[in-house]
């Protein structure tokens, strides 16, 4: 089940316009935004470790 709704498609723009307040339309654009900023944070762990590794000749 999680699977799936990973892939679900969610209409940001229908969620602001029926939004029942300004704080609800902050808190679906920063819901938005947070899966990209959790993969550009994995991605650049995993360049770091891969820069240090190749550092120390591993």
């Amino acid at each position: 089940m999680t699977v799936i709704s990973l892939f679900q498609k969610v209409d940001v723009a229908e969620k602001i316009k029926t939004a029942p307040d300004a704080g609800y339309q902050i808190g679906v654009i920063i819901g938005s935004f947070i899966p990209f900023v959790v993969l550009i944070l994995i991605a650049y762990w995993m360049y770091n470790r891969a820069k240090k590794r190749d550092e120390n000749g591993y």
